[in-house]
């Protein structure tokens, strides 16, 4: 019997599902891996994507300090981040309607699945003309109780919140269905014991399923906190970063230094990038933390 006979004998089962993992192992590491370390190497380079590499050292990242463009899309990142994160009570309220057992539910969960299925692309549209100061139904409607028509898209003060709430429609979609999963694993005779003790409502709500929503919270979580940072299909459709920059956000500023009529600066596209992924590993290693505290403390 040779060596590696022996070996796959000895250890067949510590070693068969690491076999069935390798493919999936050796695509996250091509598609993912390797190209945030090539993507930090490029962000000490001037580089236009064509011609030579110039080593700049930390060159990209002190104009990053200096362009106020930049802390522009960061601000933007962050009012991104707090109101993105409102998906998650109303997934869960709309999971917790559409939890329940009356005739005509299912018509009422495609309704709200919906919006989960169409592209973005779709959804800027949609909302594009929804905000629409000659025609869209939500300057109709101020019309209509006597208001003046807000270009919502054309106004500084009004156009992050406005993208904003268009992709709050999608999102909620998604958190109410990882929430509907969830409900659909909530243990039945802890509730039931739970209105023993006349528990009810909020009580109910809070100390008795919410702790058995753990999972799907932390998937919603990390999920929404990712996408609120690396918006960009809905700026792209919808403002292209106006009016004068201020609806931009990191990843739409990223492809406009890399990509766009900025020269083709991979090298500072690459520094945006770089930030971003750095942001997003500080919030997701928060949470990853919190939730083993939480398990290790059970």
């Amino acid at each position: 019997m040779s060596y590696v006979t022996r070996v796959w004998q000895d250890h067949k089962a510590a070693i068969t599902p690491w076999l069935f993992l390798l493919p999936g192992i050796l695509m996250f590491a091509i598609y993912i891996v390797i190209p945030i370390f090539q993507s930090i190497a490029i962000s000490f380079y001037r580089w236009d994507g064509l011609g030579e590499k110039t080593f700049i050292g930390w060159e990209n990242y002190r104009e990053l300090m200096r362009d106020d463009i930049f802390f522009t899309a960061l601000q933007n990142n962050v009012i991104w981040l707090v109101l993105y994160l409102l998906a998650l009570p109303a997934g869960l309220l709309l999971a917790l309607f559409l939890n329940q057992t009356t005739r005509g539910i299912r018509i009422y969960k495609s309704l709200f699945f919906f919006p989960f299925v169409i592209s973005q692309v779709v959804v800027g549209l949609v909302f594009s003309w929804f905000y629409d100061p000659s025609f869209g139904l939500f300057n109709t409607a101020l019309m209509k109780i006597g208001l003046s028509p807000i270009a919502v898209l054309a106004d500084e003060r009004y156009v992050t919140y406005g993208v904003i709430i268009a992709g709050l429609w999608p999102q909620i979609a998604y958190c109410m269905i990882l929430y509907l999963t969830g409900l659909n694993a909530v243990d039945g005779e802890q509730i039931e014991a739970a209105r023993l003790d006349n528990v009810r409502g909020w009580r109910m709500l809070w100390y008795v399923i919410l702790p058995q929503l753990r999972p799907a919270t932390f998937i919603a979580l990390v999920v929404t906190v990712i996408g609120a940072l690396r918006s960009f299909d809905l700026i792209s459709i919808m403002t292209g970063g106006g009016p004068w920059g201020s609806s931009q956000v990191l990843a739409y500023y990223m492809y406009e230094q890399a990509f766009s009529e900025y020269g083709f600066r991979m090298g500072y596209g690459a520094a945006i990038a770089v930030v971003l992924f750095a942001i997003m590993l500080i919030y997701i290693g928060f949470f990853l933390a919190k939730m083993y505290r939480d398990e290790k403390g059970r």
